[in-house]
């Protein structure tokens, strides 16, 4: 998916100029023109503070469509589900968007040297997981975590977070968060 003509394409939809985009999300205007041109890949932080002025959840921004609340799927398989990957990181979406989602549950992998972005993360909600391969690094305000494998983790996401993997081998984690933000 080419991330920038998504942008550009809901931004006009929704009757926002670029700068009228910016003002909302809290950006400057060149990062909104930026990411439009593909000059850059923005983290998946940064593409939340975007759409944060839309308003549009990153669901919503990679689904191609939307459930019915009356049609709702009710078994994924593998390649089914929906790809919100960002840079190095693979997210993985279980199920399609729809208005009645209370929970996002994600399968995730980070490659080795890979994380989240250099900005923490911070949303409203909670967040939960299991690391279920390799190592990973979790730092919630301030307090740096090692996860292996098979631990899990649990914390309101309104604290400062970020995920890396500084090791050699990949990580693969199982997460869930509320409210279904992604």
């Amino acid at each position: 998916m080419d991330v920038g003509v998504r942008l550009q394409t809901i931004r006009k939809l929704k009757g926002l100029s670029q700068r009228e985009l910016a003002k909302r999300a809290g950006v400057t205007n060149s990062t909104i023109s930026m990411i439009e041109k593909n000059s850059v890949s923005p983290s998946i932080s940064s593409l939340k503070k975007v759409l944060s002025g839309i308003p549009m959840s990153l669901v919503e921004f990679f689904s191609p469509d939307f459930e019915q609340d009356g049609d709702t799927q009710v078994v994924y398989k593998a390649g089914e589900l929906i790809d919100i990957s960002d840079g190095a990181v693979s997210m993985k979406l279980v199920g399609k968007a729809h208005p009645g989602r209370a929970i996002a549950f994600l399968s995730e992998t980070y490659p080795p040297g890979s994380d989240t972005g250099t900005d923490m993360l911070a949303h409203q909600g909670e967040e939960a997981g299991m690391l279920v391969e390799g190592r990973l690094e979790l730092t919630v305000s301030g307090q740096t975590y090692l996860l292996e494998t098979g631990d899990s983790y649990y914390f309101e996401s309104s604290k400062p977070h970020r995920f890396r993997n500084p090791f050699d081998t990949p990580a693969k984690l199982i997460s869930a968060t509320t409210p279904a933000n992604f």
